[in-house]
């Protein structure tokens, strides 16, 4: 009977530990949310319903010295020109996570899929 537990204890635990594959996608899917709520009201799409040429777009970001992760995050938590800051509605790893899906979403052009 011991050994029957055991050996049910070790099969879920094994289901139930996320992979490092499963884990990335969790956090990018926490992003994507992050950018739905937040984000995509004035950046759809990578773009700028408000100021045209302030995109999410790669070459909007190199133009502008934020071409990496770390430097969007500091925009979402602290703002940049007219865009305020998401520190308080981002929570503490938020603006890491969306950071992250920007980023890839830059590097793939905003293509979806």
């Amino acid at each position: 009977m011991k050994a029957i537990v055991v050996i049910v204890v070790l099969t879920i635990s094994l289901v139930a530990v996320p992979t490092p594959a499963a884990l990335a996608e969790l956090s990018s899917s926490e992003g994507s949310v992050l950018f739905d709520l937040h984000c995509a009201g004035c950046h759809p799409h990578g773009g700028n319903i408000i100021r045209r040429g302030r995109t999410l777009k790669l070459d909007a970001l190199k133009r502008r010295d934020i071409a990496s992760q770390e430097a969007i995050a500091e925009i979402a938590r602290h703002g940049i020109g007219q865009m305020g800051g998401y520190e308080d509605v981002l929570g503490a790893s938020g603006d890491q996570l969306v950071a992250e899906w920007i980023w890839q979403q830059a590097q793939k052009a905003w293509i979806q899929g």
